[in-house]
């Protein structure tokens, strides 16, 4: 079963656009990614709606950072990526017929509620600023560059 990194590459790309001093191109962050720019543009907009990032057209145009990392959580981030499937897993028939089909997809269904809403809270706990920090604690332990570490995604 495939899984969905929509929010993971998502986030990647925000951190990384917060260290870089212009605007990144929809080219260039879709070579980041792995994927085309209309795929990125489109992953952007829910984004932009919100204030979180803004796009600017023609020459030194490209997106940049519009919000305070320290106020945008996660789960800020996945609700405006349209709220993605959390969990790959799911009853069998929704609408089963068999008495056992159904204890069944009682027991998993409220597994699967508890689960996705502590998965939310979480993400609700968890502001793009902690990760910022955490990523510049692994930079300072690594003695790395910035303009080496941010390379890739530019």
């Amino acid at each position: 079963m495939r899984r969905d990194s929509r929010l993971s590459g998502v986030l990647h790309v925000l951190l990384h656009m917060a260290e870089q001093p212009a605007p990144v191109t929809s080219e260039a962050l879709a070579r980041a990614m792995g994927t085309n720019p209309v795929v990125i543009r489109r992953i952007k907009a829910g984004l932009r709606d919100r204030g979180y990032v803004r796009s600017g057209k023609g020459h030194g145009g490209g997106w940049t950072i519009a919000c305070d990392l320290a106020t945008v959580t996660l789960r800020d981030v996945y609700e405006a990526l349209g709220r993605p499937e959390l969990l790959a897993m799911g009853n069998r028939t929704e609408a089963p017929g068999c008495l056992v089909e159904q204890a069944v997809n009682a027991a998993l269904g409220e597994a699967f509620d508890e689960a996705e809403a502590l998965l939310l809270r979480r993400f609700g706990e968890v502001a793009l600023g902690a990760l910022s920090a955490d990523f510049h604690t692994r930079l300072a332990e690594r003695g790395g560059s910035l303009a080496l570490e941010t390379n890739h995604a530019a």
